[in-house]
């Protein structure tokens, strides 16, 4: 079966080297900016490739219960390397706005209270600091397994709101987001018969 065979390759990968690779993209992206392989706005094209890159990790953490429960795939003991990594993406995401983009702290405020696509990419940000804050085995242990699982169902609305934002902010009709935002749509359906057959068996 091509589900044990995954499950038996991967059994002695360790998640660790995930976050030496999560390093490249970010170093190679400022390379291609600071040598003009960003084109003529290349704050702008890291702001975007970063941002684009957490919401492909958003929904790569998305994936991993779905492909468990319906592919008998596991790839669980990734699944908080994935989300940290997601969010470091994020932090460098929203650091580019900041400081290379706006660089004024009155006109960041404003932009966020003025420019809904900001205040919803603001507000996935928010929603993330939590998740990354408890995202190791103290903070399990501290809020116990049921509390820390609800605690971070709060990706699924940070996601959503990923997928929103970027839908948002891209001029004109573009595809592209809209294929991301049914993405996450789909994942999030996919726990809602799970979900509704908890209730029932409680």
């Amino acid at each position: 079966m091509l589900a044990k065979r995954i499950n038996g390759a991967l059994r002695h990968v360790p998640a660790w080297p995930l976050y030496i690779v999560a390093v490249v993209p970010p170093v190679w992206l400022l390379w291609q900016g600071l040598t003009g392989g960003l084109g003529v706005e290349p704050i702008k094209a890291l702001e975007h490739e970063l941002g684009e890159l957490a919401l492909q990790l958003l929904i790569a953490g998305l994936c991993i219960t779905p492909l468990r429960r319906f592919a008998g795939v596991n790839l669980l003991r990734y699944r908080r390397a994935v989300g940290l990594i997601a969010f470091f993406y994020v932090v460098l995401h929203l650091l580019v706005w900041l400081v290379l983009d706006v660089q004024i702290l009155s006109q960041i405020w404003a932009d966020i209270i003025k420019r809904p696509y900001i205040t919803v990419g603001m507000a996935a940000f928010v929603l993330l600091i939590p998740l990354a804050a408890t995202s190791n085995n103290a903070s399990i242990r501290k809020l116990g397994g049921k509390r820390w699982r609800q605690l971070h169902k709060l990706v699924y609305a940070a996601a959503l709101l990923g997928g929103v934002h970027f839908l948002m902010l891209v001029k004109g009709f573009q595809i592209e987001p809209l294929i991301y935002l049914a993405i996450i749509v789909g994942l999030l359906a996919l726990r809602l018969p799970l979900a509704t057959g908890a209730r029932q068996r409680a």
